[in-house]
Parts: structure tokens; sequence; C-alpha cells
């Protein structure tokens, strides 16, 4: 195995040869190096994207954080070298290597994966290549470092069940510790590795995709799903962290810039609004909240700690955190004049929204305010669950203008289940509508920025057995609206249909989706999330060589009664709910906010199994409810 000090020399000959070799060298300001030769356990924590968007990822940053509390364990990043600095480091022979201590990958104990969306599959694949990594984890044996993946897009691990060792549903920072003690106990007594993998079998969230066995019809429908193994359990639901634990205040502080450059600090997690197209607001259930002087301190050591002067309070819904008022109110108290701006993402549309900014004063960012409809028309958003009416959306566009912002940017989402060119059509009417209201508050300034994505039924929301709209169709959308929306004032983006697709493939995909990843890496394919590198004509190929038809993945409605590839694993949310909201979407029926009145999703069932002492009908998720408790509770 090379060593640490010829993998820092041979670096130090390639990296003039690259842009950014600042992305290489670690040494940030913040960076916790331990004593490699006492630490009793290594984990390397890699994020499969370059140091620019790596660095500030907030899962990595809480990861680190919690190993590196632990004075038996060490944690080090590792991130993917750009396209010319991959090519130097295979020509100079240099592994994929740990950015604090420089050891490559091989040496660590474990190998922890974030994997936050599906186009960074094939560059897990060649992070594996470039450290020497045998794809296969069937072809690993005790010698090797255990390798575990998490994030979003793991919610289906299925298309990279063959190349982990093991999965984990849920939050990360709730299972470490127990991760760690379970491998350390391991390696003590001198186990195989199929009874390290039996032992962490046992452990709530974490999913061994070889413990399972997959059958398909020649639909390419699942027939059969089962446990090989008598530690594998039926189904494996997802584990999360009660309370949160302490936001991260040591944040690494980059050498070079970076997509953000800030404090984050998230405020909450979980969401109860049941967007029926909205992954993360289904899988990160139950709402959980940080204490409000708890974010205050935290944003004041993160500060002082780092030097950064943008803050960034985090949540999939800001405007339902319980004590939002008076934590705008003790940010602006405590931080004025201190030249630090403060943005609240994540905020509903309504006027209550443009008052917690006005609070906000002069830590306000500068720049537009944006809003989220989803779609244009009151039908679609019955559909969606997402009931904001018009008239409450304009009115909403004019008291933005009133009170002195002059950009509005709208997000909207086409390719929804049952959507018309009418639907579409009122897309390009809402943002014309608004920037007449624009003109008139504010005169010429006015810019209207429509953003527009694609839908895709992702796994284990409501929509999950609903099908992608037409790629045809989709485009005709898009043009349509960018016909219409081409004149002053008005600007649209837009998601690429092709990558969208991509992303449906893989997001709904199975094991057998994993031949295609490997032979798409094989053809070259990696960030596939960067426009400028993704393939679309090697993904087909891909697909075609493998023998699959990737349109079964994404325009095959699934039946209700049919085994969903990824429905041995859960994310605490009952399969019964899903299908029965599912049904209200058809139906155009509006589900509640979960704050109004517990719908029993059966996330409840799942709380009360971390022993934690409430049982179901003692809480509810909503935080607002009177039966609150959750602030109060310890693991």
């Amino acid at each position: 195995m090379i060593s640490p000090t010829e993998i820092s020399t041979r670096l130090q000959r390639v990296l003039l040869k690259v842009q950014k070799p600042g992305r290489y060298v670690g040494g940030e300001y913040n960076q916790v190096q331990k004593d490699w030769n006492t630490v009793k356990t290594k984990v390397a924590l890699v994020f499969p994207e370059i140091y620019d968007i790596g660095l500030p990822n907030l899962g990595i940053s809480i990861l680190y954080d919690t190993i590196n509390r632990r004075d038996d364990t060490l944690a080090e990043r590792v991130y993917l070298p750009w396209k010319d600095m991959e090519d130097e480091m295979r020509a100079a022979e240099i592994p994929l290597y740990a950015l604090e201590s420089k050891n490559p990958l091989t040496a660590f104990d474990i190998l922890g994966f974030s994997v936050p969306y599906e186009t960074l599959f094939t560059n897990v694949l060649n992070a594996f290549d470039l450290a020497g990594i045998p794809f296969l984890a069937s072809e690993r044996d005790e010698s090797w470092p255990l390798i575990i993946a998490g994030g979003h897009s793991t919610f289906n691990p299925e298309p990279l069940a063959p190349f982990l060792d093991a999965f984990f549903l849920g939050d990360g920072e709730a299972v470490m510790d127990e991760l760690i003690t379970i491998w350390q106990d391991w390696k003590a007594t001198g186990g195989t590795r199929i009874q390290l993998l039996e032992r962490l079998a046992s452990v709530e969230g974490m999913y061994i995709p070889s413990f399972y066995d997959v059958e398909y019809d020649l639909d390419g429908r699942v027939t059969r799903l089962e446990p090989n193994n008598p530690h594998a359990p039926n189904k494996v639901v997802k584990r999360f962290a009660v309370p949160l634990p302490p936001p991260v205040t040591d944040f690494l502080v980059p050498n070079i810039d970076t997509v953000h450059n800030r404090v984050a600090v998230e405020i909450m997690r979980g969401c109860s609004r049941g967007c029926r197209f909205c992954q993360a607001g289904h899988i990160l259930r139950p709402v959980r909240e940080r204490p409000v002087k708890e974010v205050v301190d935290a944003i004041e050591n993160a500060i002082d700690q780092t030097g950064y002067e943008e803050v960034a309070l985090l949540s999939l819904s800001s405007s339902d955190y319980t004590h939002i008022t008076e934590l705008v109110q003790s940010i602006t108290e405590r931080f004025a004049g201190r030249q630090i701006t403060v943005s609240l993402p994540s905020l509903r549309i309504e006027s209550f929204s443009i008052d917690l900014m006005e609070q906000l004063h002069d830590l306000r960012p500068s720049g537009g305010f944006t809003l989220a409809p989803e779609a244009a028309t009151e039908r679609m958003r019955r559909i969606i669950n997402k009931p904001v009416t018009t008239e409450q959306l304009l009115h909403t566009a004019s008291d933005i203008f009133e009170r002195g912002w002059t950009s509005i940017k709208l997000y909207f989402m086409i390719g929804h289940p049952s959507e018309t060119m009418e639907d579409v059509a009122a897309i390009a009417d809402l943002c014309k509508q608004v920037y007449s209201i624009g003109r008139k508050k504010v005169g010429g300034r006015v810019k209207v920025h429509a953003g527009v994505s694609t839908f895709i039924p992702k796994p284990h929301t409501p929509f999950q057995w609903a099908a992608c709209d037409n790629t045809d169709s989709i485009r005709e959308k898009l043009n349509y609206l960018r016909n219409e929306l081409r004149q002053p004032g008005l600007k649209m983006t837009w998601a690429d249909p092709d990558s969208s697709l991509l992303e449906a493939w893989l997001s709904r995909g199975d094991r057998r989706t994993a031949h295609v990843i490997k032979r798409a890496w094989e053809l070259g394919c990696r960030f596939d999330a960067w426009q400028d590198c993704f393939a679309f004509e090697k993904w087909l190929q891909a697909y075609a060589e493998c023998g699959l038809d990737p349109l079964t993945y994404s325009h095959r409605p699934r039946e209700l009664d049919e085994t969903l590839p990824w429905q041995h694993l859960g994310s605490g949310i009952e399969l019964d709910y899903l299908k029965q909201d599912y049904t209200m979407s058809l139906n155009g029926e509006i589900r509640d906010d979960c704050r109004e009145g517990c719908h029993n999703c059966g996330i409840l069932a799942s709380y009360a199994s971390l022993k934690t002492g409430i049982k179901p009908g003692e809480w509810n998720c909503p935080p607002t409810h009177p039966k609150r408790k959750i602030a109060v509770v310890s693991d």
C-alpha cells in the first residue's frame, strides 16, 4: 500500500498542472487532524463530487463533527478530483486519498459515502476505481474497508446494491456511535465479513443488500423479494435522531471559493405539509425543532469560529418553525451592526413570510424573493397537495414589491400527473400577472424569474405509483413556456429533459440497474449532474447493452398491489397511507397539514420504537400540537 508520504511527494509534482490545486491539499482552518498511529478506528467520509460542492455539504459536516468527538476514532474527508486532476492522478499512480492525512482510502477501516442525488452513482464507482477497490461487495473480504452509503438517493439503494456492503436509512448521526462500536468489537474478535454484516443487520435503519434475494418476471416486475439470512429483517425502516444533536459550529473554512461560503444552521428537520411530489418531505418525517437559544448561540459560535459573514437558516419549511418570530427577533437583536447577512429560505407563500424577512432588517441578503407555487392552477395544486390559491400568491407578490423587493423567482414543476397544456399555459400567465403587479409597484426595475423543473415520481412518496410524462410532451411544454416568457423583465431557466429522465430511471431502478451504471461508467460517464459532462447517448447505449428498457422504469405506471423494488425499505410512513394519499390525488382531494391533526401516517410507531418512553397516542408529530413532547425527549 502506498504511504501518505509518497502520495504527498507525487502530489507536489502534479498540483501545478491542474485547475484549483487548493481542492486537493487539505489543511483548512478548523480541520481536525488526529494521530493516525494511536487512534483505534479510521473513517473516511466520501462525498463523490468535487471539493467546491462537497466541502459545504451540511451532512458531511455533521458526521465529521460527530465522529471526531470520539477520542478513539478519526474522520477524514474525501472528494472526487475534477477531470484534469483525475488524469494526472492516474498517470502518476496516485490513489484516491483523504485530505487530512493523505492516506489512501484502502488504509481506512470504514468508508462512508454520502449520496444525496442519483446522478452521483457513476461517481461512486469512479471513487472505487481511483482507490483501487473492487466494485462488487462479493469480491471484498475482511482485508477491505467496510463500505456504507447513505443520503436521500439511497432510500432506494437497489441500483447500487451489488457495490456496497451496507446502506443506512435515516439520520447518520443517530447510528454512528453504534456502527463504530460494532466494528471495533468485531475487529477485536477477528470475525468474518459475514459475521460483521450480520451484527450490522440488527441495527435499526441498516440495510445489508446481500442478505436479500430478488427475482423478476419477463416484464421486469419484482416477483420475489425476501431475506436469505436469518439476521435480516423482512423490512428495514429508517432511524432518526431524537432530539436533534447540537448544530455544528466549527465549520471548515475552504482553501478556495466554494458554492456556499457560509454558516448553515438547521433550525428544524422534517415537514408536515405533505406535498405529494416531495421525497424529502416524506423521508425526513417527523418534524423535529431546535430551541431558539440553541440556534442563536450556534450562529454566534460559528461566526466566531469561521469569520463567515453569511448565515443560512435551513429547513424544508422555515415558516412552520414553531417559534420563528421569536427566532428572527433574537437574531436581529443579537447581530445588529455585525455586518452579516441572514437568509431564511423555504418560506411559505403568505404575507407572514414577508413580515419575517422585514424583521431581519439590515441582516437580510440583497437580491430577490423566492416563492414555490409548483403549479399555476388550483386544480393542479390540489392534485399535488399544494393548497395555495392564485389570489393568495398574487397578493403575496404585491406585498413583496410594495416592501422594496424588485425581483421574484417562482419555482414550477411540469409533467405532474394529469397535467394539461392549459395548466402549463397558466404558468406563463401567472408569471406575467406577477410581472404586471411589479411594474405597477416598482416600475421598470421589476424582474420575474421562472425556474421550471420536471416532475419525477420518487420512491416513498404517494406518487411512486405514477408515471413520468412523455418526453416529447415535456419538450413541447418547455418550448411553449420559453416562447411565452421571452420578453423584457421575464426570465426562464429549466431542467434538461434528458437529465431528468436519467434521474427518473436511476431513482426508480432495481438491482439490475447496477449493470447499467457499471457499463455507463466504463463508457466514460461521470459527473452526470454537470451539463457539460452529461452524455445521455452513452446511458442509452449502456441500457441497450444490458438488455433493459429504461422507459419501463420511468413511464410504466405501477399497480397499487405491485411489489416495488424498494418495498422492503421504509421511511416510517405506512404503505397503506401512501396508497390512500395517491388515491386522493387522483380525485383532487387535499390532505391537510399534519399540524391540523394527525393523519396516522405511521411515523408515530417508528418513533415509539426508538425507546424514548413515548408511545403512539401520547405524542403527535406536529410540534405545535398541545402534546408536544419531542423537544424535551432525550435518547
